[in-house]
């Protein structure tokens, strides 16, 4: 049927009215992402003194871990999962790349009536979509920024594994250094006990005295149980992270002192932000967003197919190969004109997402901020307070020796001496436990700071 020019003037106009009334979307939040990093000043708490590096292996003094990292890489079932979803997302690349292609399927009918012989027709059908707007390239690039989204992530995951082996590592350290304390502290007590004993049978005592001491004594097992489990639970954990299913970590030897932690330079801090992983995972979710944006927009534009079929037929498969095939060549323009409204509404999804994409960033951008700062200003602090603590710890030793000169000429109390033991143990446990923090915070601070396990 032949289609009059007016009725095609028409169906054109119509086309021009559709284009015409839809506007494409014209957004920079990616680069105002970029500006915003871009726009971070000194920051209020700064370490005096620090290394310049890029890896969170180089802040620490200890050959061991490499292994202990590397062991983790490769066998912590939670990293391999988010491995695997980077996988994926390369092959969804694929597949979105493959739209732009033509689309070729081939086919063999077999048909038979009552009068007639078997016949069979062959066909081979060609399709293909030309992609005149760049719809399909916005779709493989959106499909590229989710894979990149899906590397930073999985670089996120390697750096938050890393450092965390770290951590586990010093905690069990800690754990060993505490234990040993109060084993200390324990044989001390006791000695204290036979003493007071001693000094009772001669009657320079009372049994008073005697159940103080005890009571100290079985206080401090009981502390040394706690510190047994904490010791046990910090080895399986690190295990865990390790990937181990048999919880085993005999062959880590560990040390009896904290490794030296230095810490990062934060000299230049927009700089070290952008390579945080997290900001650059939400920086490919806002390019990915606003490339998705772009293929919802163009979902509206009219669109060009051209197909292409050759056929035969015969009656048997032999003779249905193309012995003398049949061609047919056709190209449609199609253009969405009324579906309720669903196109324009899948658009202005896709608007929405690419601003709250730019929401998240912005947030990201924040708890970076805050991240880097209170690790600062922890660092400042922990500083301070091993300085407060060191000077408490070497008044408290000289306190104890001379309780101890004057306990042996009689001039003080057995508990007295004591009182100033214990003092002497807390004072050397509270030192432990905030290098081990301090060490710890280091590490934060170098992932805050966007260093991980590769330059």
């Amino acid at each position: 049927m032949k289609i009059r020019p007016g009725l095609q003037a028409c169906v054109l106009a119509l086309l021009c009215q559709a284009c015409s009334s839809i506007s494409d979307p014209n957004n920079h939040y990616a680069e105002q992402a970029q500006a915003a990093t871009g726009t971070i000043g000194q920051w209020q708490q700064s370490t005096d003194s620090g290394v310049a590096t890029t890896r969170l292996l180089q802040l620490v003094n200890l050959n061991q871990l490499d292994a202990l990292v590397s062991e983790a890489l490769s066998h912590n079932p939670g990293l391999q999962q988010t491995l695997v979803t980077l996988k994926k997302s390369r092959v969804q690349e694929t597949t979105a790349a493959a739209e732009g292609r033509p689309q070729i399927s081939a086919g063999v009918q077999n048909s038979r009536s009552e009068n007639s012989n078997s016949a069979y027709t062959t066909s081979v059908d060609i399709s293909w979509e030309l992609d005149l707007w760049n719809r399909i390239g916005d779709s493989v690039s959106a499909a590229q920024w989710q894979s990149e989204q899906a590397s930073s992530d999985y670089q996120a995951a390697q750096n938050t594994l890393a450092a965390s082996v770290i951590q586990a590592y010093l905690q069990i350290l800690s754990q060993q250094q505490l234990l040993t304390i109060e084993q200390q502290r324990l044989q001390v007590l006791q000695n204290s006990e036979s003493v007071i004993l001693t000094r009772y049978r001669s009657g320079l005592g009372t049994l008073d005295d005697l159940d103080t001491a005890r009571t100290s004594s079985a206080s401090t097992r009981a502390t040394i149980a706690d510190y047994e489990n904490s010791l046990r639970a910090a080895r399986r954990s690190l295990a865990v992270l390790l990937g181990r299913t048999d919880m085993d970590t005999s062959d880590i030897n560990s040390a009896k002192d904290f490794p030296d932690i230095v810490p990062p330079l934060s000299a230049i801090p927009e700089q070290d932000l952008a390579r945080r992983p997290d900001l650059q995972s939400a920086f490919a979710q806002i390019k990915a967003s606003e490339a998705s944006e772009q293929v919802a927009y163009k979902n509206l534009l009219p669109s060009l197919n051209i197909s292409a079929a050759l056929s035969d037929s015969g009656q048997t498969p032999a003779l249905s190969f193309f012995k003398d095939p049949v061609w047919s060549l056709l190209g449609s323009v199609t253009a969405p004109l009324f579906q309720g409204g669903a196109l324009k509404a899948s658009l202005k999804q896709a608007e929405l997402d690419s601003l709250n994409t730019w929401w998240a960033y912005q947030q990201t951008l924040l708890t970076a901020v805050q991240e880097v700062e209170d690790t600062l200003d922890l660092e400042t602090s922990y500083q301070i307070r091993q300085a407060h603590l060191l000077n408490a710890y070497d008044n408290a030793q000289r306190s104890k020796q001379t309780y101890t000169s004057q306990y042996r000429q009689g001039l003080v109390d057995i508990l007295d001496l004591l009182s100033v033991t214990q003092t002497t143990y807390d004072l050397k446990a509270q030192l432990v436990q905030l290098q081990q923090n301090q060490l710890s915070n280091r590490i934060d601070l170098g992932l805050a700071l966007g260093l991980g396990v590769s330059s």
